[in-house]
């Protein structure tokens, strides 16, 4: 493998999606201990399903528990890095699940996948076939259900039959080891809900594993034990049975990857998985330094005044275009109006001994979003121009109580500028805080806003 890699050096990131072997392989090259190049891996893991206790057979989640671990048995014939190899239930429950699990995997019919009643194909090759028989023998579990094949060309198609299997001693199967890289299963039976999370932690590191119970203190308290082993945990319930997507098929924005065996990586993710394989540097400086070097305005930076910044266009402002404002005094009629129009009569706007007797005020208090609405009316230009919409505010926090008779007025500043590429406009992000006459910070947010270009490209 060296010849392949040898021209990655240090600003290089490899990615690597496979078998825990090849992975460990991978990072043993020079690319990686002599010349530094970032290792991720996306690996087969030993994933598992668990049935809570409070899951017994009359219940939803039993039913859909069973619907998953066949499914993930049978699709693409078990051969994914998210199926479920290990079946972890009460060994109460173990028995019924068992007989439940062989009633559905009966009904499966392995076949050409062109077939309309095919409902499990081959596969990829007899080698892995061969591979997959190995590795259940090397299981040493009972088979629970492994039926003949008939009327398929075994010979030349690498058809197998979906493959249940029972350990008998849990705490030590080769299950939590071993691998079988097609349709095969192994249930393994626990005592209480620390053996659960014990055995599932036994597989050092899976993509997956998913939750199957009505009780949600239950559910937590297995989630909560089992997720340092794990990139994602799957949680079902009755109430989000039809809305899941699957223990196989995470979403985009959830993390793919998990820890130990599974490699370390986070494929998929979002944003996240991208700077999981980006150089990242701590900047240090002034703020006219990192406000250059990072594009983002930061407080202290320099700030310029340029006319009212709500009149300039998105290629006209610049990071650092501000607007200080005119003050404004909030008074004890501007609290008991806002208060009456809009319905809050929240005790410390309306009684001055109720608000003097808490430990945060010492009277009657304004309203924080009249606090807002009010620094609104101080920076927004009125009249048709560049800013099309506020879609939001971001960051909000209220620092200290405004008392009737304060001054306030806003430091308002461009802080960060993103454009929309082919839409016309960019979105703004305004620094803005609100001081009072003594220049104390009575609030802070960023405001969100749209803002059109002069010159669309």
């Amino acid at each position: 493998m060296t010849p392949i890699f040898s021209v990655l050096d240090e600003q290089d990131s490899l990615a690597f999606t496979g078998s825990a072997a090849t992975a460990q392989s991978l990072r043993t090259i020079s690319a990686v201990l002599e010349r530094g190049v970032r290792f991720s891996a996306e690996a087969d893991s030993l994933n598992a399903a668990v049935l809570a206790p409070s899951a017994g057979p009359d219940t939803a989640e039993f039913g859909a528990f069973c619907d998953a671990v066949v499914g993930e048995m049978v699709a693409k014939a078990g051969q994914k890095c998210t199926a479920i190899r290990r079946v972890i239930v009460p060994d109460t429950h173990l028995d019924t699940v068992s007989d439940a699990l062989v009633a559905r995997l009966e009904a499966i019919t392995v076949g050409h996948p062109a077939d309309d009643a095919t409902d499990m194909g081959a596969l990829v090759g007899l080698e892995q076939r061969a591979d997959v028989h190995a590795a259940v023998a090397g299981l040493g579990a009972r088979t629970v259900f492994a039926p003949e094949l008939s009327g398929l060309d075994t010979e030349r198609g690498a058809f197998m039959a979906p493959t249940l299997l029972r350990a008998d001693d849990p705490a030590s199967s080769p299950a939590h080891v071993v691998e079988p890289f097609g349709p095969v299963s192994t249930l393994l039976g626990y005592q209480d809900l620390d053996d659960a999370v014990a055995l599932v932690a036994k597989g050092r590191g899976s993509l997956v594993a998913s939750v199957f119970g009505p009780d949600t203190e239950e559910t937590a308290r297995i989630t909560l034990g089992i997720a340092p082993f794990h990139g994602r945990v799957h949680t079902i319930d009755a109430t989000s049975t039809a809305a899941s997507t699957g223990h196989g098929s995470p979403l985009p924005q959830l993390v793919h990857g998990g820890p130990g065996r599974a490699g370390g990586g986070e494929e998929l993710g979002g944003v996240r998985s991208v700077l999981h394989h980006m150089q990242r540097t701590a900047v240090q400086g002034s703020p006219d330094l990192v406000t250059a070097v990072t594009g983002e305005w930061v407080d202290g930076a320099a700030r310029r005044h340029n006319g009212h910044p709500f009149t300039l266009f998105f290629d006209e402002l610049e990071v650092g275009d501000c607007l200080d404002t005119e003050p404004r005094v909030i008074t004890l009629e501007d609290i008991e109006h806002f208060a009456h129009f809009t319905g809050d009569l929240f005790y410390a706007h309306m009684d001055d001994e109720a608000a003097k007797a808490s430990p945060i005020f010492e009277g009657r208090v304004a309203h924080g979003y009249l606090v807002l609405s009010m620094a609104a009316g101080l920076f927004v230009w009125p009249d048709p121009g560049p800013v099309l919409a506020n879609y939001g505010v971001d960051n909000l926090r209220f620092a200290t109580p405004t008392y009737p008779g304060t001054e306030i007025r806003v430091i308002f500043t461009c802080k960060q500028k993103s454009l929309r590429a082919g839409a016309g406009y960019g979105e703004v992000r305004w620094d803005t805080k609100v001081i009072d006459q003594d220049d104390n910070v009575l609030a802070s947010y960023d405001v969100l806003t749209m803002v059109a270009q002069k010159e669309p490209a």
